[in-house]
């Protein structure tokens, strides 16, 4: 019989864990009954009753297991952990806050049935703001244009992954992985299933500006070398320009001596521009350093605090 592991990572969603819980034990009572499975639910140290409702459900369902973390290590690190730990044929990955829709599970289920090893839901329209979700177009658009692989837009890596996907993934050890570029890195033929994604009905996001733009310039770092060589192209361009204003005010001064004044302006201008240029140049390289630094340290992804129904 084919086992499934359906995983989810969790912080302060009291108000969601339980319908998430029901609806996925719903689609495989309802729509795979032929399918053992599990789901596992990673705790990031909630400060809520998410624990203590996750507590009362494993007591009643031994397929529901928990991984309970000392603190909080962010959704990236959190996720892939937990999804390192399944153990089924097939690992479907969804978010807790009902964003993702647990009736797309057998969806994806049947697609893996016939060969594929990753099948993705893809945003093709989103109940979100419509600034927001403008604005992840465009930021997948851009880094799918940096990539030196072929990014898949508009997901979040709501998916079903075959076994052997896990395993290379496993293999390659990235203790930070930016996990959607991850996918398509490894080169498997990917499957997409369209989807319209709701709103969050209940609770409030916990994604901040911090994370936000820490997911989007792993994108970035990890799978392109263009902003680095765009620093370089730009110093270039920036020294040729100097040049040829230098020159040009040179000509100027000799031919119009005793009329023609600088001034300051052009000079303050000018540095504060250089200036700038240097500065945004720096915090790149800086996040490539950042980058190579993560995976010096190579410390585990989370460290665990409990874990229930996994014996």
């Amino acid at each position: 019989m084919p086992f499934i592991s359906v995983v989810s990572g969790c912080f302060n969603e009291q108000d969601n864990v339980e319908e998430l819980y029901r609806r996925i034990t719903l689609v495989f009572r309802d729509q795979l009954p032929g399918f053992e499975y599990e789901i596992i639910l990673i705790d990031n140290a909630s400060t809520d009753n998410t624990l203590s409702i996750l507590k009362r459900l494993a007591a009643a369902d031994k397929c529901l297991k928990i991984i309970v973390n000392n603190r909080n290590f962010g959704i990236l690190r959190s996720g892939y952990h937990a999804f390192l730990q399944a153990k089924g044929d097939a690992v479907v990955v969804m978010v807790s806050d009902l964003q993702d829709s647990p009736e797309i599970i057998p969806d994806f289920v049947h697609r893996w049935e016939q060969g594929c090893k990753i099948v993705l839901a893809q945003k093709t329209s989103s109940d979100e703001s419509s600034l927001f979700y403008l604005v992840r177009k465009i930021y997948y658009r851009i880094v799918n244009r940096l990539s030196d692989v072929e990014l898949v837009e508009n997901v979040t890596g709501f998916g079903i992954y075959d076994r052997r996907v896990v395993e290379d993934i496993r293999r390659i050890g990235d203790p930070y992985p930016y996990f959607r570029g991850l996918i398509c890195d490894l080169g498997y033929d990917r499957t997409l299933i369209p989807f319209n994604q709701p709103t969050r009905k209940r609770g409030l996001s916990k994604n901040n500006f911090y994370t936000l733009w820490d997911l989007a310039m792993l994108g970035v770092t990890n799978h392109s070398k263009v902003p680095l060589r765009l620093a370089t192209f730009c110093g270039f361009f920036v020294g040729a320009l100097s040049f040829l204003v230098a020159f040009a005010y040179l000509i100027y001064k000799l031919l119009f001596w005793n009329s023609f004044r600088l001034g300051t302006a052009p000079m303050v201008v000018g540095m504060f521009f250089i200036g700038a240029v240097q500065l945004m140049f720096i915090g790149i390289l800086g996040e490539y350093i950042g980058a190579i630094h993560t995976q010096v340290l190579r410390r585990p992804p989370v460290i665990e605090k409990e874990r229930i129904n996994f014996d």
